[in-house]
């Protein structure tokens, strides 16, 4: 079966997937619920809770192309953070910030990718929908607005390094010293991320703001965790592109992918700026107005 996608389609997604994918709104709820509310054409062609849909090859495309961006603008400390990972493996230690963070990386990330490897199938068919794409998105919004009301009980935390210009290593020596089981906890809530509408970085970051880290802190170690989840996804689900399901659409997947890996990379270096000493209510709001909006426009139609 040869899908169809069309220029317009393959853009548009793939600029918004690039953003939503790190901005705490959900990548996942914005590809459900633009083609849900655009109607037509793109409901029928843009459709990923479809068992065998070429859509889902596309997003597959858009996935490999954020984690590029992802790794291309924090290069500096993956090389960092790679090699202590190999040091700690080679000589059987973990004694410095970096082999401790790179170990805390791979733990914290361990829950997510069982639970994908074993239910994405079944969520992303039954709950890749419009209706509970958009109550899903309304709780993300909760979720960010309440995480907020929370933290200015404690504003110190934050405050503690809003007005410092500092390196990723600086943060990165705070988040080494994160208890292993705190941060496979943090790490942990990504799999909330699996169902459409619940935003990846949203919820990582939030859990970290919650165990008593820095915005700035929590979101750095919600991209760093982001990094292998995204590409793995994508490198699993490589064969649907390279295969029947990618057939017609591989120049456009080219194109959505370049937009989305552009997006991403501009978003990631916005947020690491704007979290340092700005709040996530915007983005709350933003969720749910967006669910409001679609449930309303659902009900109607």
């Amino acid at each position: 079966m040869t899908g169809h996608l069309s220029w317009l389609e393959a853009g548009v997604i793939g600029a918004v997937q690039g953003v939503s994918e790190l901005f705490p709104v959900s990548s996942l709820g914005h590809s459900v619920l633009i083609p849900a509310l655009v109607g037509g054409s793109w409901q029928r062609d843009l459709n990923v809770s479809s068992p065998e849909s070429p859509y889902l090859a596309f997003i597959v495309g858009l996935h490999v192309a954020t984690a590029i961006a992802l790794i291309v603008y924090f290069w500096r400390d993956w090389k960092r953070l790679v090699a202590g990972l190999v040091t700690s493996i080679v000589r059987r230690e973990v004694r410095t910030g970096d082999q401790r963070l790179a170990w805390l990386l791979v733990l914290a990330t361990i829950p997510v990718g069982l639970v994908g490897l074993i239910g994405e199938h079944f969520l992303r068919t039954h709950l890749a929908r419009p209706v509970p794409t958009a109550i899903f998105l309304g709780l993300n919004g909760l979720v960010l607005l309440g995480a907020e009301q929370l933290r200015r009980r404690d504003a110190r935390v934050d405050s503690e390094y809003v007005d410092e210009r500092e390196s990723g290593a600086e943060s990165d020596a705070r988040l080494a010293t994160v208890p292993t089981g705190q941060g496979v906890l943090i790490g942990s809530a990504q799999i909330l991320a699996l169902a459409s509408g619940i935003s990846r970085s949203g919820v990582t970051t939030v859990a970290g703001m919650l165990r008593g880290l820095s915005r700035e802190d929590a979101a750095r170690f919600s991209f760093l965790l982001a990094t292998p989840v995204i590409l793995a996804a994508g490198a699993l689900k490589l064969g649907d592109l390279t295969g029947p399901l990618g057939d017609g659409i591989r120049p456009q997947v080219l194109f959505g992918s370049l937009l989305s890996g552009v997006g991403a990379y501009l978003s990631v270096r916005f947020l690491t700026r704007y979290l340092a000493n700005r709040s996530l209510c915007p983005f709350g709001v933003y969720c749910l107005v967006a669910a409001a909006g679609s449930l309303v426009w659902f009900a109607v139609r």
